[in-house]
C-alpha cells in the first residue's frame, strides 16, 4: 500500500493556515501520518461531525426553498469534502425515517466570510446509497 502524503506552501496566498508556516520550515506533520484527502479528490466516507450538521443547518432554508417543500427532520449521517478553491462537502441528510438527501454544499475560504452555499442534490436515497460526486 501506498501513501501519499500532500504539502503545499503557500497555496493560497491569503489563508491565515498557509501564512503561520515560514518557508524556511518543513511542514509540522508527521512524516508517518498519510493525508486523507488530496486537492481535488474525494476523501473518504465520515461520520457526520457538529460541524457538519450546522453546515447542513445553514442550507436547510435553500433546500426547502427548491423542494418547495419543509423538513421536520434533517439530520447529517455521513459526509465527504472535496478541497478546490474551497471545500464542497458532500452530505448524507435523513429527512424522514427512511428518506434520504445527497446534497452538494460549497464552503469558500475563510477569507472570503460567506457562508455554505447548497449546489446541488439528490433526492429518493436511502441510508445505504454510497456518496459519490455529483
Amino acid at each position: 500500500m501506498t501513501h501519499v502524503y500532500v504539502y503545499i506552501r503557500g497555496a493560497c496566498s491569503l489563508c491565515s493556515d498557509c501564512a503561520r508556516i515560514p518557508s524556511s520550515e518543513p511542514p509540522s506533520t508527521s512524516e508517518k501520518s498519510p493525508a486523507t484527502m488530496m486537492p481535488g479528490g474525494l476523501s473518504e466516507a465520515k461520520p457526520a461531525t457538529p460541524e457538519v450538521q450546522h453546515i447542513v443547518n445553514q442550507v436547510k432554508p435553500q433546500f426547502e426553498s427548491k423542494e418547495n417543500r419543509t423538513y421536520g427532520t434533517f439530520k447529517a449521517i455521513v459526509y465527504k469534502t472535496q478541497v478546490v478553491a474551497g471545500t464542497n462537502y458532500f452530505i448524507k441528510v435523513q429527512v424522514s425515517d427512511t428518506d434520504y438527501v445527497h446534497l452538494r454544499v460549497f464552503q469558500s475560504l475563510p477569507h472570503e466570510n460567506e457562508g455554505p452555499s447548497l449546489v446541488d442534490f439528490q433526492t429518493g436515497k436511502t441510508r445505504d446509497d454510497p456518496l459519490t460526486y455529483f
